[in-house]
């Protein structure tokens, strides 16, 4: 089917539902308006809003916004989020009106649920399935590693959702790698989530406002990723009064400013955190290497390193139907190693982004919000040792502009269209090497050049009371233009010719329509099926070398060569809720399918990029991923916490690797626990814990060692047929708030952690070293195993006023 017949059709799909659901509408009312906090003026995500006594409702928006659209009559309008008031007003609906509403944190905190979330019924009675939600407030509860507050650790506790290794941050969710995940601070793409080579993510805990991770049943607006949609919303800044809170931890100092441009009109906030410099590199240095006979040494002697970042955001109401926003990221890591003999490296990567973003109330029903968007990732590599240097770069920059309608036609639609437009420039790989005066020729530069375009509509159509269906489609279209140059290469890979294309001429263009739709039958009050399906495409991919996600990776577009990777994902859920909404239990069953996915050829070395493209030297395969996850979670006044427990299976096959034959994913993981739980015991004390188990990662490893010739000839196993040992860890957490005597301003708490508390030598990685007896010519091979993390306490002060 043509690319322009694909969009025709979603085109007249498009006016079709609108002008179905416009005839719904006739001869109602809508009620709308904006729900904000009022003790900071944030706009407030997830509110419920709620008619009686037709039992009819709404939530609000990542922007506040609501609309109700309902038959003139008398009503009793409810208003409620877990943690606040419950807002209660009679309303004569005879017209289209605005009502804005400011609600107030509940003064009362016995018998009442105090973690501020989500609807309390909204996992059983919404369409969506496979989403987490944890509200901020209750991850600052649990213990961390070295007291550093970590969000993405938190969501690697959740049901079908695991890190790479010991403290990564990277997410695997659902078999896919960490380049299949959507990560969006604020709508920008963030492209490397994590600080200290894996080990913290990005996200400041006291900048963000809100997150949703989606692991399946994916909506229309979102697309570009195979496996999950991570979409952070940072803090807006208090519109009431200026306000500083900020900590003092183990391996860096975090501060925070914001207060109103305008008292209740416009706001900011800036937030902060810089790592200690010594601390962070006398931990590398002292980074813990067991081998066989339990000795241990430093692996980076000689190590220095340090982090920060800065989120900045203003916001301004223009007036009752526009609001401008601007916000930005930006974050850098620093590595320098220098050895005894005169050789240095410097490491230095992060990422930018930066958001423009305008809403605008077209009418009760119609809010539309457009955004102008920047991301940048870069990661640069210079060593040099007397004469010589050497400096490697690659990365990523779009620009990319968005248009989101969100429109409600009646209380029972809930409609979203919209499109947008990324430009991409990849650097995959820069690399420029001189010694003394002498420049060496190593291929310059060599960008790749892309233009991605989607729209997409959906619709969550409450059908009946028992029936709801969220269905969409979304058409997508990605083109690789010049300049480029192609390089032939022949059967041992040495290139052989080039064809060059000049700016702007197309070298393959990709245009596909991705259906999704998940759907919720009501069994009872307080029980529901879900079921789910979703078509991906996915048209940049990840090159890495190593079995855990690092700076080092390669970005990369679709090509001539390299075809856009295609998922499919089926679904299906169990949700019941015990306890008036307190207990809540699910049980997930997925299955998915990959195409298109790359790695690089057996034997492959970097140098082998160097007057070459990079995608001469992928092999493509296949993949799947299925398994059952099982979840608890209790909310309450005093004990919070989850047991979640995922069952899976993920597998690949290349036709170039391994023999052709399927073999698990490194990050395969049959059996992974996580039961954590907080417990408030009084007014100044609370306490917590978090405990994980997971199977061992897979890797390949070498099954022999022989002379021939007299060089040594390493014969390695099947792929990934070897597991690390199992995985697992206690923390404990405590935190503290002293007696004030009398109400005051200043407000302080004081954190206490225990990382790993037993110590346990998790494996981060395991090498091969080689012995060798040249009286008798025999090799024995000897696996020694890198571990990071022993028992670390650590102890946090936070303030604010």
């Amino acid at each position: 089917m043509s690319t322009s017949l694909k969009i025709k059709q979603l085109f007249s799909f498009l006016v079709v539902l609108l002008f179905s659901l416009s005839l719904s509408a006739q001869e109602k009312h809508t009620i709308s308006g904006t729900i904000t906090d009022a003790a900071n003026g944030e706009t407030m995500i997830g509110t419920n809003v709620f008619m009686e006594p037709i039992m009819k409702g709404a939530t609000t928006n990542v922007y506040g916004f609501y609309s109700l659209t309902v038959p003139a009559g008398d009503y009793t309008l409810k208003v409620s989020f877990l943690g606040y008031e419950t807002y209660t007003q009679q309303i004569s609906l005879t017209k289209d009106f605005d009502f804005n509403l400011e609600l107030k944190e509940s003064a009362y905190t016995k018998d009442e649920v105090v973690v501020k979330g989500e609807k309390k019924d909204e996992n059983t009675k919404s369409s969506k399935m496979s989403t987490v939600e944890i509200p901020i407030a209750q991850v600052k509860e649990l213990p961390a590693l070295m007291g550093e507050v970590d969000i993405i650790k938190v969501i690697q506790l959740m049901p079908g959702v695991q890190s790479g290794s010991e403290g990564n941050a990277g997410l695997y969710v659902r078999g896919g790698g960490p380049d299949q995940n959507l990560v969006m601070l604020d709508e920008a793409v963030v492209y490397n989530a994590s600080h200290l080579f894996g080990f913290l993510s990005v996200f400041n805990a006291d900048a963000i406002k809100g997150m949703e991770l989606t692991k399946g049943g994916m909506p229309a607006k979102y697309g570009g990723r195979l496996a999950a949609v991570l979409d952070i919303s940072m803090k807006e800044g208090n519109k009431k009064k200026f306000e500083m809170e900020g900590g003092l931890g183990v391996i860096n100092s975090r501060l925070t400013l914001q207060g109103p441009l305008v008292k209740d009109k416009g706001s900011y906030i800036v937030s902060g955190r810089f790592a200690y410099a010594g601390l962070l590199g006398g931990a590398i240095a002292d980074m813990a290497t067991k081998d066989n006979d339990g000795g241990t040494g430093g692996f980076f002697a000689g190590a220095s390193y340090y982090f920060f970042d800065v989120n900045a955001k203003v916001n301004y109401t223009l007036g009752p139907k526009d609001r401008i926003f601007a916000s930005g990221y930006f974050g850098r890591d620093v590595f320098g190693f220098k050895s005894s003999d005169g050789f240095s490296a410097n490491i230095a990567w992060g990422n930018g982004t930066g958001a423009i973003r305008w809403n605008h109330i077209f009418t009760p029903k119609l809010f539309m919000n457009t955004s102008l968007i920047f991301s940048d990732y870069i990661f640069e590599f210079g060593a040099g040792q007397a004469e010589f240097e050497l400096t490697l770069r690659s990365g990523i920059r779009d620009y990319n502009l968005k248009l989101d309608l969100n429109w409600l036609p009646d209380v029972r639609h809930n409609v979203q269209f919209g499109g947008n437009y990324i430009y991409h420039t990849f650097t995959p790989s820069s690399v420029s090497a001189r010694t003394g005066d002498t420049q060496l020729d190593l291929g310059g530069v060599i960008k790749y050049h892309a233009h991605e375009a989607a729209i997409y509509i959906q619709d969550d159509w409450d059908i009946s009371d028992r029936f709801r269906v969220n269905a969409g489609i979304r058409g997508s279209l990605f083109a690789h233009t010049g300049p480029f140059d192609r390089y032939g290469t022949n059967e041992v890979g040495q290139v052989v010719d080039t064809t060059k294309y000049n700016v702007g001429e197309n070298v393959k263009t990709y245009a596909y329509a991705e259906p999704r739709v998940s759907g919720r039958v009501m069994l009872g009050k307080n029980n529901s099926i879900k079921a789910s399906y979703t078509m991906n495409y996915q048209y940049i991919h990840l090159a890495s070398l190593a079995s855990i996600s690092f700076p080092t990776d390669l970005w990369m577009p679709s090509t001539d060569k390299v075809k856009p990777q295609e998922g499919h994902q089926w679904a299906l859920g169990y949700f019941h809720n015990f306890l008036d909404d307190k207990l809540e239990i699910s049980v997930e069953g997925y299955y998915k399918t990959m195409k298109n996915l790359i790695e690089y050829k057996d034997g492959f070395s970097p140098d082998q990029n160097i007057n070459n493209n990079v995608d001469n030297n992928f092999v493509f395969g296949k993949g799947n991923s299925y398994g059952a996850e099982f979840f608890i979670r209790k909310n309450g006044n005093r004990f919070n916490g989850w047991i979640g427990y995922t069952l899976a299976w993920t597998n690949r096959q290349f036709d170039d690797l391994n023999g052709g034959n399927w073999f698990p994913a490194t990050y395969d993981r049959r059996h992974d626990l996580s039961i954590v739980g907080s417990y408030k015991i009084n007014d100044h004390w609370s306490v917590s814990a978090v405990f994980v188990y997971g199977t061992g990662s897979a890797m390949t490893v070498p099954a022999a060692r022989y002379f021939v010739n007299g060089n040594i000839v390493t014969e390695y196993g099947d792929r990934n047929s070897f597991r690390m040992p199992d995985y697992h860890r206690l923390d404990l957490g405590a935190t503290f708030n002293p007696k004030q005597k009398r109400p005051r301003r200043f407000k302080s708490t004081w954190n206490f952690g225990i990382y790993n508390v037993y110590s346990r030598q998790n494996p981060y990685f395991i090498y091969f070293a080689t012995k060798t007896s040249e009286e008798d010519q025999t090799i024995s091979i000897e696996a020694r195993q890198v571990s990071v993390f022993p028992i670390l306490p650590s102890v946090t002060w936070n303030f604010k006023f």
